[in-house]
């Protein structure tokens, strides 16, 4: 195999160009001056998307492996610009994004002596990563990176930090070129496992499954369909698993917990087996865990054994790739029918429809479905944080996996910017949809300059309510309408700000105006952001209040 001498920097870029990283996001800096040199180098072979803060750099880099399935890279420089990276990567480790950040770090003699820039990123980092590493040795840059990617992608994927000195990257060191890692072989549960979860599935009257961001990770949503029309039960998805199953499909019954569905929370809860599939049970799909499902026993099927029992005990589990384990349990159950089961659903159905949520002005269901029969059923839709994200999950007509991008346990305000960004580049700069509300939308409207520079078909969607629309939800129903620091009295004006980017900026009122506004975003090069105004008081209905239950649900 051939070798060469190489400095650490250029190590670093022909490194990930063998992962067969094409795109990276980030920001230079000082300490990381010797990467971006390189970097120019290698413009012809690796695309670097500079964005105006390292946190919209860390979401962008979020978003492409979200709607990609392939792993994110990020730069930046050491100090300040390595913690602006801290929240991204707290983000993707809540929501399993495969990610690599590299960072630059004062050289080894300074570090410890509270030099310029200088921060303990490794130790910063620790409780959001996988792994991460201090670089002290430029003979092993190399195969730091290779196994970063290979942590990153493998088993439950998440991301990965390389703090690597300045030293380190202008030290020479031979370079052997290796090929693209492949993640680590799955683990796969013993034939007997398998054939009694399959007992147990053929045994239930009222199954029901609840399917999570795992079935989008593992890219599996074909092998949950056929396991679900095998054994004729109904599917609810956590936010994460949303995008999985078209929403189309019949047996769908969408969003389950504190903002699902109805249907789909009431059926969860008569069921009398609950077939949890890449999701945790966290503590907004369950509402009160001491009352959850009494009805049902849990078959938890997960990659990740640590989240077996963690929140809500399980009789029986499956430990490994997802798409596997729904292929074996297919071929050992026969077909199966529950028509007295799928009769009571369709009366919860029935139910919900009747109960449907009135809004007081402007729609939100009305500009997020118009989104999706005006732009087209192809979108890539992100969301930021709030009310809007929850109506987006509730009803966007989703049809296809990775089209979803949306932060969901970390919850990150001013996610959307940056994540919609890496989403359409990752795509071939393909049209996407950001619906925001304007507190996350002011967190990070700066990288409107990123998405104008790259002349983007990003169409921002604001739902403008003057307030902190889900904070202000939860002082009217919990504390009295006592609105403390909700109520904004911001003068922003978005559509002169829109333009002030170099972007086209409109407003709407009514949905006349929707339909107009999307068709001129869709005739518009670059961004178009779409001011929306709807009524303070707006509520996501239905709400399970936390630590309630089904009982307790309020539909409008």
């Amino acid at each position: 195999m051939m070798t060469m001498k190489m400095p650490g920097a250029q190590i670093i870029v022909e490194t990930l160009i063998s992962q067969g990283v094409t795109t990276v996001f980030g920001y230079p800096g000082g300490q990381v001056l010797n990467i971006y040199d390189e970097l120019y180098k290698a413009s012809d072979r690796i695309r670097h998307i500079i964005t105006a803060h390292e946190q919209g750099a860390a979401h962008a880099a979020d978003g492409y492996a979200r709607s990609t399935g392939k792993v994110g890279v990020v730069i930046a420089t050491s100090g300040p610009g390595a913690s602006n990276l801290v929240t991204g990567i707290a983000t993707a480790y809540l929501d399993s994004t495969p990610m690599v950040a590299i960072t630059g770090n004062v050289p080894l003699p300074l570090i410890g002596r509270d030099s310029f820039q200088e921060v303990d990123i490794a130790g910063i980092t620790m409780p959001v990563t996988k792994h991460n590493y201090i670089v002290k040795d430029v003979a092993v840059l190399e195969d730091t990176i290779r196994e970063a990617f290979q942590i990153a992608k493998s088993g439950r994927p998440g991301p990965v930090l390389i703090d690597v000195p300045k030293d380190v990257q202008i030290a020479l060191c031979d370079y052997v070129q290796g090929g693209e890692v492949a993640a680590d072989p799955f683990q796969s549960p013993a034939d007997e496992e398998l054939i009694q979860a399959a007992k147990m599935v053929a045994a239930s009257k009222r199954p029901f499954i609840y399917s999570g961001g795992g079935i989008v990770s593992a890219d599996a949503s074909k092998e949950l369909l056929s396991f679900a029309g095998r054994i004729d039960a109904p599917i609810g998805t956590s936010m994460m698993g949303l995008s999985a199953v078209p929403s189309g499909y019949p047996g769908f019954l969408g969003m389950t917990g504190m903002h699902g569905r109805y249907a789909a929370s009431k059926a969860m809860a008569e069921a009398d087996l609950i077939i949890a599939v890449g999701t945790r049970f966290s503590d907004r799909a369950t509402g009160n865990k001491d009352e959850f499902a009494k009805k049902a026993q849990v078959l938890h099927i997960d990659i990740d054994p640590a989240e077996i029992g963690k929140n809500i005990p399980a009789q029986k589990s499956l430990i490994g790739n997802i798409k596997d384990i729904l292929a074996r349990l297919c071929a050992l159950l026969s077909p199966q029918t529950h028509g007295a089961w799928k009769a009571q659903v369709e009366t919860m159905r029935a139910y919900e429809k009747e109960n449907q949520e009135v809004f007081l002005g402007l729609s939100p269901q009305y500009v997020i479905q118009a989104a999706n029969r005006i732009l087209g059923d192809d979108l890539l839709v992100a969301t930021d944080v709030g009310q809007h994200q929850m109506w987006a999950a509730q009803y966007y007509p989703f049809s296809r996996p990775r089209s979803f991008i949306t932060s969901g346990g970390l919850g990150t305000m001013g996610f959307g910017m940056g994540a919609a960004i890496g989403s359409c580049i990752a795509n071939g700069e393909k049209r996407t949809v950001l619906f925001t509300g304007d507190g996350s939308f002011h967190m990070n409207l700066n990288e409107m300059s990123t998405a104008v520079a790259n002349r983007l078909p990003l169409v921002i969607v604001v739902m403008n309510n003057g307030v902190l629309g889900m904070v202000r939800q939860w002082q009217t129903l919990f504390y009295g309408q006592r609105y403390s620091n909700t109520t904004l009295d911001r003068q922003t004006d978005f559509v002169k700000l829109a333009e002030a980017f170099g972007a086209k900026g409109i407003r709407v009122t009514n949905e006349e105006e929707v339909d107009a506004a999307y068709r001129e975003a869709m005739e518009t090069q670059g961004p178009v952001l779409i001011d929306c105004v709807i009524h303070p008081d707006e509520k996501v209905l239905p709400m399970i209040p936390p630590g309630g239950t089904i009982d307790d649900i309020m539909l409008k």
